[in-house]
């Protein structure tokens, strides 16, 4: 079922709430009214009875006086009439005259006193022993008062009541739709902002202002949903914008080659030379393409770890001899030291330490040693990789994780391809999670270096050698103040 409008909803809670607070009031003060009345009545007949009783007490054995003195009493009063009953059940008195007793087949008890109604007429009625001073029988007298005008007063009461329940449930739906109107303007401003938002205007926030407690944490919310898909946009549109970057140069490389070869006629032998170094073009640039691919996946956790037992010392063990041939044409030693296990995707892996080794032999200079030291801290196991690269400027510190990103400007001119150090997938398999630090060099330490850190998933933040981690969006780094999750 389609919900309606927020404001015909809570305008009809409002009228709803109303009119069951009225009812209650309206049945509380009516049970009341008649309670009082009926108490009212109840003590009218009881001091007529005293006075009965007092007569009856002074008049001695004088029936006539008696009776005299009774119509005296209760003559001046004509909704109220008397039976007074010898013990055989005929009449002693009665007033007026024509009075007989009354018949309480359908007459109900209620605080004590007895009430009924017959022939559209309502009474109530006490009944009371009356002892005279001669040795006669008591008598039973009957008093019953005529309370026909209260039904009235209760019948009118009733009329008006559903009348005013009536009128005020149309005014309280009125009133309780301005109300509501009116409390959710702070909510049609957020709507008018949010419709107006666009990929050009992500960065415009909605103002806290003047708003409802119950609103300002939706606010802040979606101001801080709207700062993320800004990151995540200008983030997108730079990842964008460097494969265009990466994918031009290798393409670019391949209609130049193809033109010249085809701008004349050559021996068998060019071409075959040429059609191998499209080939070889053609091969880097698959391995962009399935680079790319690769990151777009892990990014959007399509690639599902196995997690096995690693031991990180024959991890790095193998990767140097990939890398033994490249380090020994440019003069640069690998060094290993320390080893820990973890449970991981080797893959993942063999990926991470790869980059890492990778980006540190492109900058390091010939004659230097790039060292990689593992250590194991029990709840968490740390890989430093410390290369005498040259420093990172602070402004590149955010964004050296980035992918494709490089802080020297000629290395786009270049024909060196590679995500950067932002290629570095998680490393969420099992039981682990991976970050990665850059730390600028300190007063003790030689050079800058890159510190990798795997530790259980359960820990929600780094350790504090390390600072405090500040969960983030899928790249992996930061620097010593911030580091970003990628779990």
């Amino acid at each position: 079922m389609k919900p309606g409008s927020l404001t015909l909803r809570l305008s009809l809670l409002f009228v709803v709430a109303v009119a069951v607070v009225l009812m209650i009031v309206g049945v509380a003060f009516n049970e009341l009214s008649r309670h009082h009345f009926r108490a009212l009545d109840a003590q009218a007949l009881g001091e007529k009875l005293e006075a009965i009783n007092q007569i009856a007490k002074e008049s001695g054995a004088n029936p006539e006086l008696l009776k005299a003195r009774w119509h005296t009493l209760l003559g001046a009063h004509p909704d109220l009439s008397a039976v007074f009953l010898k013990t055989d059940g005929t009449p002693f008195f009665a007033e007026p005259p024509q009075s007989a007793a009354p018949s309480l087949a359908q007459a109900t008890q209620r605080d004590g006193v007895w009430e009924w109604e017959n022939e559209g007429r309502m009474f109530r009625a006490l009944t009371a022993s009356i002892s005279l001073p001669t040795a006669s029988p008591p008598l039973t007298a009957w008093l019953v008062l005529d309370v026909t005008t209260h039904m009235h007063f209760f019948a009118m009461l009733e009329r008006w009541f559903w009348g005013v329940l009536l009128a005020s449930t149309a005014l309280s739906g009125a009133l309780g739709w301005l109300v509501a109107k009116n409390g959710l303007r702070p909510v049609a401003r957020v709507t008018q902002t949010a419709a107006s938002m666009s990929a050009g205007s992500l960065k415009e926030r909605i103002p806290l202002g003047p708003v409802p407690d119950e609103l300002r944490e939706l606010i802040t919310a979606f101001n801080s949903m709207l700062g993320r898909l800004d990151d995540s946009f200008v983030r997108l549109s730079n990842f964008s914008a460097d494969i265009a970057h990466e994918l031009r140069t290798p393409i670019s490389n391949l209609r130049t080659h193809t033109e010249v070869i085809l701008a004349k006629k050559r021996a068998p032998e060019v071409y075959e030379e040429n059609l191998s170094s499209n080939l070889e073009e053609l091969n880097r640039l698959s391995g962009i393409i399935d680079g790319m691919l690769f990151l777009a996946k892990s990014d959007n956790g399509l690639i599902v770890p196995e997690a096995v037992e690693l031991d990180l010392r024959t991890v790095i063990s193998k990767l140097f001899g990939y890398y033994e041939f490249l380090a020994e044409d440019k003069g640069i030693q690998l060094q290993a030291s320390g080893n820990a296990s973890i449970f991981a995707d080797s893959v993942m892996i063999d990926r991470v330490v790869s980059n890492l080794l990778s980006n540190a032999l492109r900058y390091t200079p010939s004659g230097e040693t790039i060292k990689v030291s593992i250590h194991d801290h029990g709840g968490r196991v740390e890989l430093r990789l410390e290369n005498p690269g040259p420093e990172i400027a602070p402004q590149h510190l955010d964004r050296i994780f980035d992918r494709f990103y490089r802080v020297d400007p000629a290395a786009r001119r270049r024909r060196e391809c590679g995500a950067g150090a932002g290629d570095c997938p998680v490393l969420d398999a099992s039981a682990w999670r991976y970050y990665l630090v850059y730390i600028p060099r300190g007063p003790n330490d030689l050079h800058p270096h890159l510190r990798a850190v795997i530790w259980p998933t359960n820990m929600t933040c780094r350790p504090d050698s390390l600072g405090t981690a500040k969960p983030g969006p899928t790249r992996l780094g930061g620097h010593e103040t911030g580091c970003h999750c990628a779990g």
